[in-house]
């Protein structure tokens, strides 16, 4: 589904990632996780095309994307639930919801307005309230509803659950589970490491623009030498 390999990437003169590399298989629910300022977001920056790579390569789908237009990648198929979530504060729930939907892979049984009112009954209740409005588990609700819109066959989160209270993490990650249940690919960027465990296949960690660990749910339970190393404060 998606695969980055040996990938460099710079903000000016500033290398952010080095030879970074990681992958996503089909129905496969992959985490990157790490401290603060070690990449992860650049990593997903160049992926998305928001970012241009200085060297490696970006496959999606079978198709070479390192130098596409943030537009064009998004049509091929990547739903982002962006960091800060980014909602339209102008827009209503529902106008959100319908302002970038599409179905360009042509998915027989797409996202629509009621599917993800159903998930999520908190937006239906505040369809007609504007986006400035909502609290911050709606708006991380409406992001992640948003970005389903647009019937991706890889969603991608960056810092999913950040600052949000414990019940409406764990509607994010009933959300996830139901959401990769459909088939759909996932790649997220959290720090719950008990919660990503729980419902992730295989997991990154990246180190000063590395990828410094890569394991299963299983192995990085069981390495505590691990946790502490890569993800301890």
């Amino acid at each position: 589904m998606l695969t980055v390999e040996a990938l460099d990437t710079f903000y000016g003169t500033s290398q952010a990632l080095f030879g970074m590399e990681l992958s996503v298989g089909d129905g496969e629910v992959v985490t990157l996780m790490g401290r603060n300022g070690m990449g992860k977001t650049t990593t997903i920056n160049s992926i998305m095309g928001l970012v241009r790579p200085h060297a490696g390569k970006i496959t999606f789908a079978g198709s070479d994307v390192t130098r596409l237009p943030s537009f064009r990648t998004a049509n091929l198929g990547i739903g982002l639930v962006p960091e800060g979530r980014q909602i339209f504060p102008n827009l209503t729930v529902e106008e959100n919801l319908v302002a970038t939907a599409s179905n360009h892979q042509k998915i027989a049984d797409p996202w629509t307005l009621d599917r993800v009112y159903a998930m999520f009954p908190e937006l239906q209740s505040r369809r007609a309230s504007m986006g400035n409005l909502l609290s911050g588990g709606e708006q991380q609700m409406l992001a992640v509803g948003r970005a389903l819109m647009t019937n991706p066959s890889l969603l991608i989160l960056d810092e999913a659950t950040e600052g949000l209270a414990p019940l409406v993490r764990h509607k994010i990650w009933d959300a996830l589970v139901a959401i990769r249940e459909s088939g759909l690919s996932i790649l997220v960027v959290d720090k719950n490491v008990a919660d990503l465990i729980r419902i992730a296949d295989r997991h990154v960690i990246i180190e000063k623009g590395r990828a410094a660990w890569n394991g299963t749910s299983a192995e990085l339970k069981a390495d505590e030498d691990v946790q502490h190393r890569y993800l301890g404060v």
